[in-house]
């Protein structure tokens, strides 16, 4: 496996961990009210949000569903992108 590979997997575990807590913050919710609407334990959005664990497409799904935005909402670039394209770009 390549390590552009890894660090493109690694980049969207950490697109997705911040977008939840980005959305879940502006919505007003806490780790336990979001787990609740997406049948959820409050744990495993802790865990999201910390990237310790992984989260299937369905899994995504009810999160967004929760949140009432799209699924791709949740792996939209975020300022963190931005920054590791420029090191990337001077590499």
């Amino acid at each position: 496996m390549s390590t552009n590979t890894v660090s493109t997997r690694t980049a969207a575990r950490t697109r997705i961990a911040i977008n939840l807590k980005r959305l879940r913050i502006e919505r007003g919710l806490s780790q336990e009210s979001m787990a609740e609407l997406a049948d959820f334990h409050r744990t495993y959005v802790s865990q999201l949000e910390r990237c310790v664990t992984n989260i299937s497409i369905d899994g995504l799904e009810r999160i967004a569903n929760a949140l009432g935005v799209d699924v791709i909402d949740q792996l939209a670039p975020t300022s963190g992108d931005e920054e590791q394209s420029k090191q990337q770009a001077r590499s």
